[in-house]
């Protein structure tokens, strides 16, 4: 979620009316097999390295065991080098596809009673994409609930991906955290009820500290969004300093770039409760900021890299705010997104980030220019060894579940990244800022099998990526869809990605139906 202020400035709420549905007891994917070998493919291992191939990759259960090159493109594969399958084996044809590790979305929040999304929705969407590892960044469902589904995914009880539970700061208490002592005792309750992190929207300087300090002891990682109502505060370098290990959007990172500032230039009649206020005014700040390169720019970010911080942009959620037709007619909205979710999206004084009260053209191109700004930061921050991940905030101003994923990728090419740096801030990058390098994000002999498969090449076109696809003309001169994940490995579970797409369009057909509606409304 953006971070919706319904109380006090230390005080969030994510309180739902009435639990969301549990996701089903899994009726998807075969496996885990005693022995699993994916025959031929390209693999594009998520470390940055190269593609090579053809590989044949040999999978024991729920780990990678061999990882063997077994000839050369374009010519017969030597059958004398292929891995031996034993009696039972499990074999994929993979000639032709490309493998990869499976995606990890930063910022996942599993659905809510506001949007109507069920678990199943969310998560399908997730997994028909290649996502099979996710933070959620509030645990807004009840940090019961979250820490249910995650012990559930874990034993492949159901289908999800894994999950990485963050409680936002203060959950579970009626007036917040109000001291340092509250504080600490909030994040070791926190810590044996077995969440893995803190989601903080800011807090007063010495809260936050004391708050920072325990996680360290016992052991949490940290995320912040740093609300417009706390920023004042402590920008994301002050935050960073007392032990913060990531960010999440962009807020608290212009502030800390002022140089003849320090609060952001707010008209007279600005309300944060307005929306429209809110994002509106986000558009200009990064023009307030220091300049890219600058000695301010500099210094702030040669700072966070030394402290070994991870920016998680999100740049997707924003994205309507600088091209709002083209986020409203995505080609997938008719057919995946659900009809109380597409409400939730419609303009609203009172839905988080259905801000469009009268957006327009000069509305957008502030927000051009603040990605603009915004992307040369993320991009310099990585070219300088900066950690730099993806997540997607989805279920937030047009942007559905899965495809909005592959849309951060998209948006980390056009912010300068290569594909391969792309696809590395997907997976390995993910996996290190959750502390969990060792078993994920990367395709290795030891690790967990966690892959995707494709039948295009997504280095060429990431929108290959999408569901949906991507659109191409063939030799015969025929206008063809190709693309979308093939396969999703999860555990060395293997579950048919397209099969979850259908499942989730099924769902979709059946809430129009009980709406009584063909066709998503246009105003």
């Amino acid at each position: 979620m953006l971070g919706l202020v319904l109380a006090s400035a230390t005080s969030f709420s994510f309180a739902q009316e009435k639990e969301v549905p549990r996701a089903p007891q899994r009726a998807e994917g075969d496996g885990p097999y005693a022995q699993l070998i994916i025959r031929g493919a390209t693999l594009i291992n998520g470390a940055g390295s190269p593609p090579i191939g053809p590989v044949d990759v040999v999978v024991e259960q729920n780990r990678i065991v061999s990882i063997k090159t077994v000839g050369y493109p374009g010519v017969p594969i030597e059958t004398g080098k292929r891995p031996e399958a034993r009696p039972g084996a499990k074999e994929i044809d993979a000639e032709g596809m490309y493998l990869l590790p499976g995606f990890i979305d930063m910022h996942g929040h599993i659905g809510g009673i506001g949007q109507g999304t069920s678990a199943e929705y969310v998560f399908k969407l997730w997994m028909a994409h290649g996502i099979t590892t996710i933070r959620d960044p509030s645990c807004g469902n009840g940090l019961e609930w979250v820490l249910d589904h995650k012990e559930k995914s874990t034993n492949n009880q159901i289908t999800a991906p894994r999950i990485e539970a963050y409680s936002y700061f203060g959950q579970g208490l009626a007036d917040g955290v109000n001291s340092p002592e509250e504080a600490r005792a909030w994040v070791q309750r926190i810590s044996r009820e077995g969440a893995d992190g803190i989601k903080f929207f800011g807090a007063r300087p010495d809260i936050m500290e004391a708050a920072l300090d325990e996680a360290k002891k016992y052991g949490l990682r940290s995320a912040c969004h740093h609300a417009q109502l706390n920023v004042a505060w402590l920008n994301v370098l002050h935050t960073a300093r007392m032990g913060l290990t990531s960010m999440e959007h962009w807020y608290g990172l212009p502030e800390a770039l002022f140089t003849d500032r320090s609060i952001q230039n707010y008209p007279a009649d600005y309300n944060y409760q307005n929306e429209q206020h809110r994002f509106g005014e986000a558009g200009k700040l990064w023009a307030q900021a220091a300049p890219p390169f600058s000695e301010r720019w500099n210094a702030v970010m040669d700072t966070l890299i030394a402290m070994d911080f991870t920016i998680d942009p999100t740049f997707n959620i924003y994205e309507a705010n600088r091209d709002l037709m083209r986020a409203r007619t995505a080609e997938w909205h008719q057919d995946y997104t659900l009809p109380s979710l597409w409400k939730f999206f419609e303009p609203s004084r009172v839905s988080h980030g259905s801000h469009w009260h009268d957006w327009g053209t000069e509305e957008e191109v502030n927000w051009k220019e603040n990605y603009r700004l915004w992307m040369t930061f993320v991009n310099e921050y990585k070219n300088r060894g900066g950690r730099v991940t993806t997540g997607s905030d989805s279920g937030f101003i047009y942007q559905t579940y899965g495809f909005a994923y592959i849309r951060e990728l998209e948006l980390l090419r056009e912010a300068g990244f290569h594909p391969l740096e792309v696809i590395r801030a997907a997976t390995l990058k993910g996996a290190e800022a959750l502390g969990r390098a060792q078993e994920l994000g990367s395709i290795e002999v030891g690790k967990l099998a966690d892959m995707v498969l494709v039948e295009e090449n997504p280095l060429a076109n990431l929108k290959v990526l999408y569901g949906t696809g991507a659109i191409k003309l063939n030799d015969q001169n025929e206008v063809k869809r190709v693309g979308g994940i093939r396969y999703t490995i999860k555990d060395g579970i293997v579950y048919d990605a397209k099969q979850l797409l259908a499942d989730v369009k099924a769902i979709v057909d059946s809430e129009k139906k009980k709406a009584g509606i063909t066709e998503l409304p246009q105003p």
